[in-house]
């Protein structure tokens, strides 16, 4: 194990167990009494770190003082760098709620006892948002990549390319363009490319084209559009040259085990709360009541990268292939018929 992980681990668990009475308080049954807020006296909120903290501070603390009023309960911000990071956090009880992305969510359901109540509506009234592929304008690639369609070009020309994900927990920033860009093509991209990184959040993927470290990278429309605000020269030198469909907007979960007056409460801040001024710099309007189920299309897109992973597979048997496969769309038409 290498020193950092084990700084990492080591901390983590640290951040466990003092959180233990915060857990505890939390972790009543859903028959809770009023009793429960006054109990709890601070809630961790996982905010997915999209770019530096130092830019999300600014907007998240003026977010986090409106919920503490309306909640009756301090509400602190919990920022992170890495999409793994706030799960596990959640999983182990040191946040109880979070504003996750699509993808880091369904891992959240899976092993940290999420529960989407919330779901994020644009400035525009839109529920959804774009991945793009971006390069820098003045690159001498950008025009012919898009003119050939970027994401034709990226297959065609990766072996002469640098590349870089985002996060492999970000549903625009790796699920997306990994499935549409890659799969679907029979395209390995940690096999393709000249060099691959993973820059670890949107904000990074976007300055190193703009800075000229990689040729290509991922980035979600929404943070392109908050880099207008937070970086205007950098966001200058950027080109879009590949645009997805349009991907679910973010849900905001909280842990299933939190007493039910207080996710009672966290619905009506989050389902009333349309403050323009607080919310404008995340380039949203409101939240709107949501259910598991809104995020199923990614659920889907995730099971459908698998199935093509596993048919390509030349080192696997056929009777193995057979019986994944089986699963998988076993798994598929549950998600379906739900």
């Amino acid at each position: 194990m290498s020193r950092r992980l084990f700084i990492q681990q080591a901390s983590l668990f640290t951040l466990t167990l003092t959180s233990a009475k915060l857990l505890s308080a939390c972790t009543s049954s859903s028959n809770s009494s009023t009793s429960d807020v006054a109990n709890i006296k601070q809630i961790n909120f996982g905010v997915l770190s999209t770019e530096s903290q130092v830019n999300q501070k600014p907007i998240w603390e003026p977010f986090a003082a409106a919920m503490s009023k309306e909640i009756g309960i301090t509400i602190k911000p919990f920022y992170v760098t890495q999409y793994a990071a706030v799960i596990e956090a959640m999983r182990f009880g040191k946040v109880q709620v979070a504003w996750l992305g699509g993808k880091s969510y369904i891992e959240a359901v899976k092993i940290a006892n999420a529960e989407a109540f919330a779901q994020v509506v644009g400035e525009d009234g839109t529920k959804g948002y774009y991945s793009h592929l971006i390069a820098n304008k003045d690159n001498p690639i950008t025009a012919e990549a898009k003119a050939e369609g970027g994401d034709k070009y990226v297959v065609k020309n990766a072996a002469k390319l640098t590349f870089a994900f985002n996060d492999p927990n970000s549903t625009s920033g790796f699920l997306v363009p990994s499935y549409y860009v890659f799969t679907k093509n029979n395209i390995d991209p940690k096999k393709a490319f000249k060099r691959l990184i993973f820059a670890g959040n949107h904000e990074a993927c976007a300055l190193a084209v703009a800075n000229k470290k990689v040729d290509i990278a991922t980035v979600s429309s929404e943070a392109l559009a908050r880099l207008e605000k937070t970086n205007p020269e950098a966001r200058k030198k950027i080109e879009i040259i590949w645009k997805s469909t349009m991907i679910p907007s973010d849900p905001v979960a909280y842990r299933q085990d939190l007493p039910a007056d207080i996710k009672k409460k966290f619905q009506n801040f989050f389902y009333n709360y349309k403050d323009e001024k607080v919310l404008a710099p995340f380039k949203i309007a409101s939240f709107a009541p949501a259910t598991d189920k809104i995020w199923n299309t990614i659920r889907e897109l995730e099971i459908a990268k698998a199935i093509q992973e596993t048919q390509s597979k030349a080192d696997m048997s056929e009777q193995d292939k057979k019986q994944k496969l089986a699963e998988l769309n076993q798994q598929l038409k549950k998600i379906q018929t739900n």
